[in-house]
Parts: structure tokens; sequence; C-alpha cells
């Protein structure tokens, strides 16, 4: 896991674990403790949110998660690293942990129908197409990297480094970063978690509140 803490009018704490790594889960627990936020913010969407709570939280077992077959080549190629729990457990024992607290927990991605729409705006067909080329080239072989810290980073990188699928990362950081400072207003401490590959443009947005509010995705 990696952390910053950006002053920026309130005080944040970023969190970025592995996604779905469970060895992550314990300091990411510990450090949003420690940190006594007064809000907590997700890069979720509410209705991502909602399921989690309904299928994982508070049901008495969890149901089977059907993966597609990036998905499962993402776990294997990670599991050499720990355990690997999909969905992202994360996310699952952040909103266990706070159950029943008077601690606010927001999703602060867009709703699953904005980000099909920003997915159309800015990835073309051609650009599409190259991705799932991407896709299935990565999960026939997945990268083989030292770390887990590492192995996210360039799984993101293969699958989602064209021109317009950056373009739709930073659009959804920029609307996640505009919730997180809606967050944080009359707060004074939030703590944010994100996956690992947002990490930099999070923190860098965060700081640079120009580049946070410079369209209206």
């Amino acid at each position: 896991m990696i952390q910053a803490r950006v002053a920026a009018g309130a005080e944040y704490l970023l969190l970025a674990p592995v996604r779905g790594l469970a060895d992550e889960v314990p300091g990411v627990l510990t450090a949003i403790d420690q940190f006594r936020p007064d809000a907590v913010g997700l890069g979720l969407s509410v209705d991502e949110m909602k399921g989690l709570t309904e299928y994982f939280v508070l049901a008495d077992a969890d149901p089977i998660v059907p993966l597609t077959t990036n998905e499962a080549s993402e776990v294997r190629g990670l599991a050499r690293f720990g355990e690997v729990r999909v969905p992202n457990p994360t996310y699952v024992e952040i909103l266990r942990w706070a159950h029943g607290s008077a601690l606010p927990i927001v999703a602060l991605d867009p709703s699953d129908d904005r980000t099909a729409n920003l997915f159309t705006e800015h990835i073309s067909y051609v650009e599409l197409v190259r991705r799932t080329v991407k896709e299935r080239a990565v999960s026939r072989r997945p990268p083989t990297p030292a770390t887990a810290d590492e192995f996210a980073l360039e799984w993101d990188r293969e699958v989602a480094g064209g021109r317009g699928s950056r373009e739709f990362a930073a659009a959804r950081d920029r609307y996640l970063v505009r919730g997180a400072r809606d967050l944080s207003a009359g707060r004074g401490r939030v703590a944010l978690v994100v996956d690992r590959e947002r990490f930099d443009q999070v923190r860098k947005l965060l700081s640079d509140r120009s580049s946070a509010d410079e369209d209206n995705d």
C-alpha cells in the first residue's frame, strides 16, 4: 500500500492499496483508524458500494463472483504475492469496519451509467479494439515484476495505456476529487481510498485545485 497526506483546504489521507490483495487490508484499516477522519471517500460508484454492502457486508454468506478472462488472469498473476480476493477485499472490509458507526462512508466515482458514458466519450472504436487485443495478450502472459505494487502499475499500463484510456481515467479521477472536495466541506480530515494505479493522478489533482476543476465531467 502506498499513502500520502495532502493539505488542500482539508487534510486528506490518500491510501492506495493493490486491488484484490488481502494483505493490504490490515494496513489500510490501521491507517484510517489512526488518522481519525471525519469522513471516508472510496473509489467506487454508488452502485458498486451498494452491491458490496448488500451482498458481502450484510449477507450471511458471500455469493459466487463470476470473473472475466481478463480478471481471472489478473488474479492469477497477483496471487504470486499473497492471497487474492474478489471483489476487492479492501473496500469490503472498510464497509464492514464502518457498518453501524456514524462515520460517513461515501462512494466518489461516477455512477455506472455516467462511467459508461465517459468511456464512450473518450475511447474510440479503434482504441477499443486495440485495448481488447492488449487485454487478451496480457491475459495470456501476465506481467511478472518483483512486487505487487509494480504488478498493479504494469498491468494498468498494458491494458489502459492508450491516449483515450488515459483521458477516460483522468476524467474519472477529476470526478472523484471534486467529490472529495465536496465531502471535505465543513470537515477537517478526510480519508480517501483508491486503487494503486490511481494514486499519482489523484494526489496531483488534490494538490492542484485548478486542474481538478478544469471541466465538468
